[in-house]
């Protein structure tokens, strides 16, 4: 099977395959073409590709001699015609992109759609990419803390460690926590979901409880919407944490919908100055109301970070796990031939395939 590596926009540093990627795909019988500098942003060269056994060609060809096309966002394909395409398109927030690759008579793979099973694990890349912004978020954010993260105790007095509260435990958050737990911060978690309590005091943090979670054992991994009576209790709880935190780390999202405000203009005005927030779910609203995408907003001394795309700035490690994320899930749409073969009762390809020749088929897109 042709398989084509797209260059990504210039906001995106990764790219689909690095050129180890590309060597395991040719020695699986597949034919890889690369777009020139496709991967020039995560530090490898077109001779790096070629030595690897690519095609190092112009976008045109790529797309014209290529069945599958691989390309992180969707911008870059949006013209395509009659091809498959797998990305991290988000369909669910990104209605018009995914009605231009319909027009086009696409066949379309979102992976960010993919059921969080034990069985997609070598594939999710929402995973692989969380744990890359969990780790990110907190070295962002010493870096911008006006003070230490460790506890220090010095000639000239004792200067206490940082407080650091971190919102969702999810891949991100677990990774967060670790990270901040090794530059020496004291950190507390919120989560709704009462499983993950084990694994984040494990990791040395404080686990904050609140009563009455509705049941997400069915969401396929995912936060669900909560009560309103469940959401004043949550708030109140966290309001107590906020106040006292010098680092909030946010990371809720649920699944088609904005993302829930859990940090109030209340609780920031409440946060020491100089105190930093890094909101992970800046592309779907973000978890403050002051949360702008991919800016740094500095409101009443309080510095907020949205930063939806941190693995990003690290290119090489994110599209390394990204490429074997890829290389895990093509075996699900190709059989032994390398040919491309559709069993759309597979539950991963099902969660995965938004459309099929044009036509619309994901259960969530087409009702």
């Amino acid at each position: 099977m042709n398989i084509g590596v797209i260059k990504e926009p210039s906001h995106e540093t990764r790219v689909s395959l690095l050129p180890e990627a590309v060597a395991s795909l040719r020695s699986k019988g597949h034919t890889i073409f690369v777009e020139t500098k496709a991967g020039e942003s995560a530090f490898a060269s077109d001779d790096e590709y070629r030595n690897a056994g690519a095609t190092v060609t112009n976008s045109e060809t790529v797309i014209q001699s290529c069945e599958v096309l691989l390309s992180i966002h969707p911008e870059p394909v949006l013209h395509v015609q009659s091809k498959t395409l797998i990305g991290i398109y988000y369909p669910l927030f990104n209605a018009m992109s995914t009605e231009t690759l319909a027009s086009k008579g696409n066949t379309v793979f979102s992976l960010d759609m993919l059921p969080r099973t034990t069985r997609a694990q070598s594939m999710d890349v929402l995973s692989s990419q969380a744990n890359i912004a969990g780790y990110k978020a907190v070295l962002l954010a010493a870096t911008t803390y006006s003070r230490y993260f460790p506890m220090f105790m010095t000639a000239a007095g004792s200067i206490a460690p940082a407080k650091v509260l971190i919102l969702g435990a999810g891949v991100a958050g677990l990774q967060a926590i670790a990270t901040a737990r090794r530059l020496g911060a004291v950190v507390e978690v919120f989560d709704t979901r009462p499983a993950v309590k084990e694994e984040v005091m494990s990791l040395g943090a404080k686990f904050i409880e609140v009563e009455g979670a509705a049941d997400a054992s069915k969401a396929g991994g995912y936060a669900v919407e909560q009560s309103e009576e469940f959401k004043a209790r949550q708030q109140a709880r966290i309001a107590e944490s906020a106040a006292k935190s010098d680092i909030i780390i946010t990371t809720a999202q649920i699944p088609g919908k904005k993302a829930p405000i859990l940090i109030t203009q209340d609780m920031i005005h409440a946060m020491r100055k100089g105190s930093v927030i890094i909101d992970l779910a800046a592309s779907t609203g973000g978890n403050t109301p002051l949360t702008q995408n991919n800016q740094t907003v500095m409101h009443n001394g309080i510095t907020i970070i949205g930063n939806s795309n941190l693995p990003a700035l690290m290119p090489s490690d994110a599209s390394k796990v990204y490429g074997k994320n890829i290389i895990n899930f093509l075996p699900l749409i190709t059989n032994g031939d390398n040919e491309l073969s559709l069993n759309i009762e597979d539950d991963l390809v099902k969660g995965t395939c938004i459309m099929q020749a044009g036509t619309i088929i994901h259960e969530r897109l087409s009702k």
